[in-house]
């Protein structure tokens, strides 16, 4: 997954890997950085005098925000495309040689660049709104108080706070440390936390782990690491997506054909036919513009940003286009039980002292374990609130290690009322307690209530840090806390259940108490738990483990990252949730990573997906929307290839044959806004649960290839035959119509059939195509206006039998490709 940084609103942007800042020199180094010496430490932070001073002096941190592209980038990328200009070309030429109706495609096209501009303009919209509810906003030192602000209001030497998750917004230098532990791989990809002390740099796009502290700004805007790297690209992208990747190379292909195709055509129709000169340019000209598929591009874009804008109504928060594609493909999801399955907050339910400790001795040790973290997390917070600290505590605090992931536990010493110094631990009982402890048994009891537990354990001496501190850990009492399960979580689970996408609940927690949790949520496979302690490290047998286990306890950050990986090298495609700092390697590497808008800093800026009303439920409407995209561009894309298709071979016939090419611009942008462009606008839209499938330019070939062949060869069966039948004046219009009427017919079928399963609307939207085609036919003035008049009986008749023979093809053909390829 590409490397990310921050942008100067605090929210991540997709930037360079490391090798590609190469070049950037040291002063690019996050691991060696050239830092000026360490600022005076300034406890109480800047004056609003000297806060102003470098404000005038345009010190502050100013990075615009690009969370999206501009109008400007908008209207450019809208218009300047290659197949703008030869249209445009070929429009500005049509318009002096021939009528008015000979140049509607070149008005449809300016209708078409002004939807996708409108669109994506909309789309911007919603992303700078989401960005800005869902930017960072660190915690400042002015005037000796503390205060959240805009990360764009930093100025130099500011003096910014950190806590467990935050992102180190600029570079800066360490001023106060407290077992402070900093993840830099978003920066090298080293993923050990490094132990910071003062006076060491700190890089922005690194995030804390573990304690807290407080550093000095000394680059801001530009000059911080992470600005520069969020300078080489923009959120809004999209890159590294199969859909547009496949698009991209289908026009490659189509340019290919096109050249060449094109310059026979011209050829024949100006130089070897000895006929009007503004009629050949105008059948020139008809021949080449239907081997465009101009809207293609158009719609793709229009189904990316209208599911922006759908999935902005949602408070969900696309930070990178693509990931609206990838959840579709997801067949897997890894779900953190914590803030996800459950909601943020715990209770504390009951407190059992062990081994005939005091209760109250207890309580006030509880209370103090509270006190002497000022960034509790969940667990910790629930104890506070079950014993909050009135006034001043009575124990002293001497020492505090905060907690962490891989350690499972939290410290604290202190000086107790009497006197005496006594220290302790906080965490999980499994890991503090001995294997064969008879505490154990009593835990797992209440484990298989779904309840999670707490072990506060008394060590000897005071040195918390101690390789062995927790291997002589007394156990003093069990403190059993009520987790609040999310009401929609339950109905979420049964949704991927039902759309075959495989659940698995990652959790630090112990496992038997995640699966009675995810088994009260109706989890299919819930009983099947594993102690990760106990997973396999060869990543081939744990991705066995994987599929076979459903709910997996006491996993560690980075083995959550290697299950991610063992899963992903059996081919499935990995989405992970969480909204912990814990959950940050997992959510970096896998396809797809989603993260709760009340999460960590650090989770927001790597997830691709931010859902900012922190509700689990939210990601079936993400799932649904990129399978709407999905297989809707897929069908859509058949129809402008089959277009392409049938154009480029009636064109090299034409040129074999040394006819007259059978269409003017005019017949083709009927028969393409009737079979393809209005119906594929209301098919690109349309609800599509269906799991998208990989490989789309060869899926989408396999049907348009053969269906514009057929296509072609109806077309011009039927031209030929017209052109024995008809003789004299207006025979060439004749003819025309004929061949007209048939490509019509294969055109709709092909549309029929892409418009499978039928519902009300999809069978009305191809009769009222059918509809209008039959008015063109059947009054006078549209007659005139296309150049479409059927002359007799016979031939029509015959073009209506031909193309009844070619429908038939088509269906026995659509139906080999599906049983031959599985499509």
């Amino acid at each position: 997954m590409t490397q990310r940084a921050l942008d100067s609103s605090g929210e991540q942007t997709p930037g360079p890997s490391r090798p590609a800042m190469i070049d950037a020199g040291a002063e690019l180094d996050p691991v060696h950085p050239m830092e000026p010496p360490p600022p005076p430490r300034r406890p109480d932070g800047l004056s609003t005098a000297e806060v102003a001073e470098r404000v005038a002096r345009g010190e502050v941190n100013d990075v615009p925000v690009r969370s999206s592209r501009s109008i400007t980038e908008i209207v450019r990328a809208n218009v300047l495309t290659r197949f703008n200009l030869i249209i445009g070309v070929l429009w500005v030429i049509m318009l002096f040689v021939a009528p008015i109706q000979d140049s509607l495609f070149g008005f449809v096209i300016v209708a078409n660049t002004g939807i996708g501009i409108i669109q994506e303009w909309r789309a911007k919209r919603t992303l700078d709104s989401l960005a800005v509810i869902g930017e960072a906003k660190p915690t400042v030192r002015r005037d000796g108080v503390a205060a959240e602000i805009s990360t764009s209001e930093i100025v130099l030497g500011d003096v910014i706070e950190l806590g467990p998750g935050d992102k180190v917004v600029v570079d800066g230098t360490v001023a106060e440390a407290d077992s402070l532990e900093i993840d830099e791989s978003l920066l090298t990809g080293e993923a050990d936390p490094v132990l910071k002390r003062a006076g060491d740099p700190v890089m922005s796009g690194s995030f804390v782990v573990a304690g807290g502290g407080a550093f000095t700004a000394t680059k801001v805007g530009r000059e911080a690491y992470a600005a520069q790297l969020a300078e080489e690209a923009s959120r809004f992208t999209l890159v590294h997506s199969e859909l547009r990747s496949g698009i991209s190379t289908i026009l490659k292909y189509v340019t290919w054909m096109m050249v060449p195709t094109a310059i026979g055509l011209i050829i024949s129709q100006l130089v070897v036919k000895d006929n009007n000169f503004k009629d050949s340019v105008a059948r020139t000209v008809g021949g080449i513009v239907p081997m465009i598929p101009e809207g293609l591009v158009l719609l793709t874009s229009v189904a990316f940003a209208i599911g922006v804008v759908r999935l902005g109504r949602k408070q969900c928060l696309v930070q990178e286009l693509p990931a609206i594609e990838g959840l579709a493909r997801v067949d897997v999801v890894c779900l953190d039980k914590t803030g996800t399955l459950t909601e943020g907050g715990m209770d504390v339910t009951e407190v059992r002292p062990l081994n005939g400790s005091d209760e109250a001795y207890v309580e006030e040790a509880l209370r103090s374990f509270g006190a002497s973290d000022p960034r509790p997390n969940a667990s910790l917070q629930a104890i506070i609130d079950a014993y909050p600290v009135d006034g001043e505590a009575a124990w002293t605090v001497t020492d505090a290690m905060p907690f962490s992931s891989a350690r499972k536990y939290s410290g604290a010493a202190f000086t107790e009322a009497d006197g005496t110094a006594s220290a302790w631990l906080l965490g999980a009982p499994d890991v503090l307690l001995s294997e064969g402890d008879a505490t154990l048994a009593e835990i797992e009891q209440l484990n298989e209530q779904g309840l999670r537990v707490l072990l506060l354990a008394r060590v000897q001496g005071d040195d918390l840090d101690a390789p062995g501190a927790a291997a002589g850990a007394a156990p003093t009492a069990l403190v059993v806390l009520e987790q609040r399960l999310r009401p929609d979580a339950g109905d979420t689970l049964a949704y991927f259940a039902d759309q075959n996408v495989a659940t698995k609940v990652i959790s630090g927690d112990n496992a038997v108490s995640v699966g009675a949790v995810a088994g009260k949520l109706g989890l299919a496979g819930a009983e099947n738990t594993l102690d990760a302690r106990r997973l396999p490290t060869d990543p081939d047998e744990m991705a066995t483990a994987m599929e076979q286990n459903a709910v997996f306890g006491r996993v560690t950050p980075q083995q959550k990252r290697d299950m991610v990986a063992a899963l992903q090298s059996r081919g499935h495609t990995v989405a992970m949730t969480g909204d912990g700092v814990n959950d940050v390697l997992a959510l970096k590497d896998a396809d797809i990573g989603v993260s709760m808008g009340s999460g960590s800093e650090a989770t927001r800026a790597v997830a691709q997906i931010v859902l900012l009303n922190n509700s689990f439920a939210t990601l079936p409407s993400v799932v649904a929307e990129g399978r709407r995209v999905i297989g809707n561009i897929t069908r859509v894309a058949t129809l402008f290839l089959t277009k392409t298709v049938y154009s480029v071979l009636l064109a090299i016939l034409v040129v074999c044959t040394q006819v007259e090419y059978p269409f003017l611009p005019r017949h083709l942008t009927l028969l393409a806004t009737l079979t393809i462009g209005v119906p594929a606008f209301f098919l690109a839209l349309a609800p599509n649960k269906e799991r998208a499938q990989p490989h789309f330019v060869r899926r989408v070939m396999r049907y348009a290839i053969p269906s514009g062949v057929i296509a072609a060869a109806a077309t011009f069966t039927t031209y030929l035959v017209a052109r024995h039948h008809y003789t004299g004046e207006g025979a060439l219009d004749a003819e025309t119509s004929a061949a007209t009427l048939t490509l019509f017919l294969v055109a709709m079928w092909v549309l029929a059939i892409i418009a499978r399963p039928y519902t009300w609307w999809r069978i009305g939207l191809v009769a009222a195509m059918g509809l209008g085609f039959l008015i063109v036919l059947v009054v006078p003035w549209l007659q005139d206006f296309f150049a479409l008049k059927l002359v007799g009986t016979t031939m029509p008749w015959t073009a209506v039998g031909i193309a009844v023979a070619a429908a038939a093809l088509l269906e026995f053909v659509w139906r080999w490709v599906g049983r031959r390829f599985g499509v």
